[in-house]
């Protein structure tokens, strides 16, 4: 495997060191959101924005991933949501990038909806992903080119055709106008698919990989909402909408995911009711 950016290989032999490493890292991690989750009830947390929550965990697990990558691939860079940054040594080009708590809404209310999320990009290449969902006793796992795990065993999108038998997952941020996600609610069950929203990304995108549902879309996202699920979904046989061809470090951008045979009769969908290009995607795509 190439680094897209300097030309240096990227060898099995490193991937998978680097596999074991953060699906290490990342179980330790759930294991510490566990101890530290609120109990239920209100929200035990600060608000960054509207309905952006931000716990004690997400720092503190941050800070660990961080710093304990730091110390196994010192070369690596680093992209934490919480402001946590390395930058690659010269020459090099891959980046560790977390979403410490994805789910913080549900995970301040004592919720088990929540996962740790760790992928490694080369430039704007998904190289591979580890998401732990604790409370859920659930790991996933990929790298590029080796197959997606759940729990250690093989995931597989779904063998869905159409969407009238299809479930779709929504994501929903304020970082986009409301009546652009009430359009695309009102486009999705138009295809007669049924409709959830779960309040966690990353699960979501997971959902996806391993057949629960057939696809999972949100009108921004940020690069370490997707990083882990990218990697995953790929191994798994899902179409991905192009999202590293976006804004992705400083604006953020949507993201579509879906078993193949959806995919695009899902974006036409969308894309006949919101801004054109929203998703990246021409709305015949396939």
């Amino acid at each position: 495997m190439t680094d897209v950016t300097t030309g240096d290989r990227v060898t099995t032999s490193d991937l998978e060191t680097r596999l074991t490493v953060a699906t290490r890292l990342v179980e330790e991690a759930g294991r510490m959101a566990l101890a530290m989750r609120p109990r239920a009830g209100a929200p035990a947390a600060t608000l960054k924005g509207v309905q952006d929550w931000l716990t004690e965990a997400d720092g503190a697990i941050e800070r660990f991933v961080g710093a304990a990558l730091a110390q196994a691939f010192p070369q690596d860079g680093f992209l934490g949501e919480e402001g946590g940054r390395r930058a690659n040594a010269p020459g090099r080009a891959l980046t560790w990038v977390i979403d410490p708590i994805d789910g913080t809404a549900n995970y301040a209310r004592g919720s088990t909806r929540f996962c740790v999320s760790l992928g490694l990009m080369a430039g704007d290449e998904a190289l591979l992903g580890v998401v732990a969902a604790p409370a859920l006793g659930e790991i996933y796992a990929a790298a590029r080119g080796h197959g997606a795990t759940c729990n250690g065993s093989p995931i597989r999108v779904a063998a869905t055709t159409v969407l009238e038998r299809g479930t779709v997952e929504l994501g929903w941020s304020r970082r986009r106008p409301d009546a652009m996600f009430q359009a695309m609610l009102a486009a999705v069950m138009g295809t007669g698919a049924a409709v959830r929203l779960g309040g966690s990304g990353a699960l979501a995108l997971m959902d996806v990989a391993c057949g629960r549902t057939d696809a999972y879309v949100e009108l921004h996202s940020n690069l370490w909402d997707v990083a882990a699920g990218l990697a995953i979904l790929a191994e798994a046989g899902a179409r991905i909408s192009p999202f590293t061809a976006g804004p992705t470090m400083s604006e953020g951008s949507p993201i579509l995911a879906a078993t193949p045979a959806v995919a695009g009769p899902l974006a036409a969908s969308i894309g006949a009711v919101i801004e054109p290009g929203a998703l990246g995607l021409p709305v015949d795509w396939r």
